[in-house]
């Protein structure tokens, strides 16, 4: 039983486990159940994962038997210090992987961690391949996120399988590129999600119908993919979280604070993406960190007085 790299990957055989389910974990492990997948999850609070249990999950006792468990692991957990923890601390999944398991950490995590991860797992004669992705919990659910993939090419092709039940997946590179990829993806949502909220504000005092104003320009160059998800939460005030405002900080952060992970070389200028951190930490000072990050226009009306 189980179909370790490079064994083809099927429902009957290939065993996969999976840690984080949050809204976009959840869903994205959904959907491999329902694709015929046999997938164990690993829950700091059990009750959580019934909902996945319903649909025939096994539940695993910890990271290390998880990884015992399994040919393919999926992590999509919230800091880079949870990846930390659920990969190198002591009897975490790559003490518990067999010979040729393959993990993959879909969250918004450091590129500098993931080649440390990379290292770790070609020691132990395992692979490991980053991957964070787009598309929100709207892409989650649908199968339509953004898979941006680092690692070894010929590991990333053999996961096609999985990944094309979540998304599209475009390799990136060495380990590391997946991560970098969503940092420069994070700057420009942030951009678009700041341009948006600044338009809807000021149209609001203008005096135009917003629904209108946004009508009017989504068809021209003001049009975007984050206006689509996120122009009728905003105006809506739906400020339920597919991502939270609070991670904007840390992807915001990754890019902008280069330097404090001692990479200087790799250190880039990017005001905008610096403003853009100010204002969702903004948010996270007055309590509003959990929030959706469409919940940004919020901080551009608590400056303008609303």
């Amino acid at each position: 039983m189980g179909t370790p790299y490079p064994n083809p990957i099927s429902p009957a055989k290939t065993r996969i486990g999976w840690i984080g389910i949050g809204v976009m974990g959840a869903a994205m492990a959904s959907r491999l159940l329902s694709a015929g997948y046999s997938l164990t999850v690993y829950a700091r609070t059990p009750s959580k994962a019934a909902p996945l249990q319903s649909q025939g999950a096994h539940l695993a006792d910890s990271p290390f038997q998880l990884a015992q468990l399994s040919d393919v692991v999926f992590t999509m957990v919230g800091h880079p210090s949870d990846v930390r923890s659920n990969y190198l601390s002591p009897n975490a999944l790559l003490s518990g992987l067999n010979p040729n398991s393959v993990t993959v950490d879909m969250t918004s995590s450091h590129p500098a961690l993931a080649r440390e991860i990379f290292a770790a797992s070609r020691a132990k004669h395992c692979w490991s391949v980053d991957a964070p992705v787009s598309g929100g919990d709207i892409g989650a659910r649908e199968g339509k996120l953004a898979i941006l993939a680092g690692g070894d090419a010929s590991v990333v092709t053999w996961l096609a399988p999985l990944f094309e039940i979540m998304g599209k997946v475009t390799y990136m590179g060495p380990a590391g590129s997946g991560q970098s990829c969503k940092i420069a993806n994070q700057i420009t949502v942030g951009a678009n999600l700041l341009g948006l909220s600044e338009g809807l504000v000021f149209a609001e005092r203008a005096g135009l119908d917003v629904k209108r104003f946004m009508e009017a320009v989504r068809g021209g160059a003001a049009g975007s993919k984050v206006m689509e998800l996120f122009g009728e939460r905003m105006i809506e005030r739906d400020f339920r979280p597919g991502g939270f405002a609070e991670y904007m900080v840390k992807d915001m952060g990754m890019g902008v604070d280069v330097v404090e992970e001692g990479e200087d070389g790799r250190v880039v200028v990017l005001p905008g993406a610096a403003l853009c951190k100010q204002l969702f930490s903004g948010m996270v000072a007055n309590g509003d960190g959990k929030l959706g990050t469409q919940g940004l226009i919020t901080a551009i009306e608590r400056l303008n007085g609303k």
